[in-house]
């Protein structure tokens, strides 16, 4: 791949190589933007094809970030690493140690979190070498396991949903059909289950549909049928891609709202859904709260705070669906120009971010 040919595309900042011979840490760390602040994004650890599968995920991560941590109304830009190899046998100490080596030298412009592939303990690692990292232990101050408050951001968001499909954002009486009900999906039925809201689940483990159906009464049906089943709701919580030109003429739902990744196959999914009078709810709006839960650490983590903050995903999506009706778009679209917006916005009395005296980690 050009490499500076796609940097320069999406404007990114800096892409730095990581490399110690020692330890066998081969990592790549992307900065997209930190219009808005430092750079926040996990660290994932996984056995790519090749060097260059490695450097687009990281990029493509990296940008993810940016436009989750701006719609989400954060002061923070997007950034990601990728460390090259076997989570379950190439891990060392010594290796997440130069890797916190490396992120210190960045001087605060990128702070980093677990990820898929990465542990609590191995950001416990990096801690030992940079204090620019969240998702610690809790003796560091960590918020511990973010799943029950990115489920507690999907809720709301659901209500805002549902208050532009049926005129009101109450989901009493709703049926919602949850595809994936692991740790966040549980969480999520919860809420619903105390709201009064009708239950129909699916997922790869039995155990999973097991306890939704034992504890909240829901309905068990099997992992293709959730698509086509009567509800008002579909909720993806597990697999991205699942929006698709397969899946897509099944659903019966009004509103699509969950908290999965990365949920459209293709742009033009999103688009076939506008088509169809859906209201979508853009995935990384909707599933910000884990972000923002973990934005709050870099405060000094008060729960109520935090939650009070996710609380705020209701109003993002209501600005986001204001957008697509104010431009005839898709909702997929104008999330990324509400994100877009406040970049720009910020752009003109804010350069790029530079650790000082006031930077939010300076207090630590």
């Amino acid at each position: 791949m050009n490499i500076f040919e796609y940097l320069q595309k999406y404007d990114y900042e800096q892409l730095i190589f990581c490399h110690d011979a020692a330890s066998g840490l081969k990592a790549i760390i992307c900065i997209h933007d930190t219009t808005l602040g430092p750079a926040l994004g996990g660290c994932r650890m996984w056995t790519y094809a090749s060097e260059e599968d490695a450097i687009v995920d990281a990029l493509r991560l990296a940008r993810g970030m940016t436009y989750k941590a701006a719609a989400a109304g954060l002061n923070l830009g997007g950034g990601k690493t990728v460390i090259i190899g076997d989570p379950k046998k190439d891990k060392n100490e010594a290796m997440f140690r130069a890797l916190g080596r490396y992120i210190q030298s960045l001087g605060g412009r990128y702070i980093t979190a677990e990820d898929v592939g990465t542990t609590v303990a191995d950001m416990d690692i990096i801690h030992q070498e940079t204090d620019y990292v969240t998702g610690v232990s809790p003796e560091f101050g960590s918020s511990g396991n973010p799943s029950p408050v990115t489920a507690y951001g999907v809720y709301v968001g659901m209500k805002a949903a549902a208050k532009v499909a049926f005129g009101s954002d109450s989901l009493a009486g709703k049926t919602v059909a949850v595809q994936g009900v692991g740790s966040v999906g549980y969480h999520l039925c919860k809420h619903l289950h105390e709201e009064g809201a009708k239950l129909i689940v699916t997922d790869i483990n039995p155990e999973n549909v097991k306890r939704a159906v034992e504890e909240f009464g829901a309905q068990a049906v099997g992992a293709d049928e959730i698509y086509a089943v009567d509800c008002d709701i579909f909720s993806p919580c597990a697999l991205g891609g699942i929006l698709n030109d397969e899946t897509l003429p099944k659903l019966k739902a009004k509103v699509i709202a969950g908290s999965a990744n990365n949920q459209l196959k293709e742009e033009r999914h999103g688009d076939r859904i506008h088509e169809m009078g859906i209201v979508y709810a853009p995935d990384y709006v909707i599933n910000a709260g884990g972000l923002i839960n973990v934005a709050d650490e870099l405060e000094g983590y008060n729960r109520e705070r935090a939650l009070k903050k996710v609380e705020s995903i209701y109003d993002n999506l209501m600005k986001v669906f204001e957008i697509a009706k104010r431009d005839n778009i898709p909702t997929y679209k104008a999330a990324d120009r509400m994100a877009e917006e406040r970049i720009a916005q910020v752009a003109k009395t804010r350069s790029t971010f530079v650790r000082n005296e006031k930077s939010i980690l300076s207090r630590r």
